[in-house]
């Protein structure tokens, strides 16, 4: 069992995605409160984990509480929190966070002064956080990462996935309810196919 923040990282990744809306994740006390996740799981056609271990998903199957970092479309990094067993491959996509810590450094990076796009979108936020891929597979509980457990009384919301071709049904993205802070809103309850 890995515990941080409170959650169990060796919980399945969907549990874990829902239960790091609230999180506060600094990194060299840059940061701030998760918003918005997204779970991936071996056995799921859209996981980078699904055709197995190579060279560039290795950290994904490492220890649960560990980052996986990745670069999209060879332009921006991705932070993922790896979770099940230690060899499972699974893992959230931090999407987004409201930033509260380390702003003028953030807008530095980001080289815009706007509170509300610092960190609305997983590139946006290692870009903000100063995350590249020498982060790749470090523990999430030692320097330069910090979690620090969420408040009470969170209204999660939950649906599917964004920015993926495949299993785009499944209801594994989560986000604070009305933030301003997400990538992309949330679809009112019964708003499918809007």
């Amino acid at each position: 069992m890995t515990i941080l923040a409170g959650i169990d990282f060796s919980a399945p990744s969907h549990e874990v995605a829902r239960l790091l809306v609230g999180v506060t994740v600094l990194v060299d006390g840059v940061g701030g409160r998760i918003v918005e996740t997204e779970a991936y799981d071996r056995e799921d056609p859209a996981s980078h984990t699904f055709n197995g271990p190579t060279p560039r998903n290795l950290s994904m199957f490492g220890p649960p509480g560990h980052a996986y970092v990745y670069r999209s479309y060879g332009i921006h990094w991705c932070l993922n929190f790896v979770c099940r067993e230690e060899g499972h491959g699974a893992g959230v996509l931090i999407r987004a966070i409201e930033p509260t810590a380390g702003l003028e450094r953030m807008r530095e990076r980001r080289k815009l002064d706007q509170l509300k796009l610092l960190c609305s979108g997983p590139g946006r936020v290692c870009q903000a956080l100063g995350i590249t891929h020498a982060h790749n597979g470090m523990p999430l509980d030692a320097p330069p990462f910090e979690l620090l457990p969420r408040a009470a009384g969170i209204l999660v919301a939950e649906g599917p996935r964004i920015g993926i071709s495949k299993a785009m049904e499944v209801p594994w993205r989560f986000g604070v309810a009305g933030s301003p802070f997400l990538s992309k809103p949330f679809r009112p309850a019964g708003a499918a196919g809007r």
